[in-house]
């Protein structure tokens, strides 16, 4: 069944793509989420008149995302988490703690579906983490695991010199 897609699908195609998929997963899936509509003569008509609509919206995505890009590129972000001798983590960190920690250190607003981790990390140290911004644009972060404790006293000792200077601009 061919159907016009509204919005970006993962694994099928963006926003004004013609695609043919199973009949089923178009008339349980994607017409009732209105994620597509049917490839019909009139809208295909009115796709062919939104097309210029389409490009300006993908174009405006893609600089955001190379903004993004720049901003996150060979960055390094420090995330805590439970040490344990020989540095084996008790558990693993998890996508939403990255995510998390690139939102407070770097200040990129991303969500933890982003975050594409493909094997779970279970030691502290330097792990290189890709984050999927839009599509095919993907950042190399770099997180650095430390423990809680080491991380609370880093954090208070980069934001000490900020304080004092709040405080002498305050004065």
């Amino acid at each position: 069944m061919k159907v016009i897609l509204l919005q970006e699908v993962k694994g099928q195609g963006g926003e004004g793509d013609v695609i043919e998929v199973a009949r089923g997963y178009a008339v349980n899936y994607l017409l009732p989420k209105k994620l597509a509509v049917e490839a019909t003569p009139g809208a295909l008509k009115q796709l062919e008149a939104r097309r210029g609509n389409i490009a300006k919206r993908e174009l405006k995505r893609t600089t955001d995302a190379n903004t993004l890009l720049a901003a996150m590129q060979g960055k390094k972000v420090f995330v805590g988490a439970k040490v344990g001798e020989e540095g084996q983590l008790f558990g693993s960190v998890t996508t939403a703690a990255i995510a998390d920690a690139i939102n407070e250190q770097i200040g990129v607003n991303i969500d933890k579906k982003q975050v594409d981790v493909r094997k779970s990390i279970k030691t502290a140290g330097e792990h290189q983490v890709p984050v999927v911004i839009y599509r095919d644009i993907k950042a190399l972060v770099d997180i650095v695991v430390v423990d809680e404790k080491t991380l609370a006293e880093q954090l208070a000792a980069a934001a000490a010199p900020a304080v004092e200077a709040a405080v002498e601009a305050a004065e």
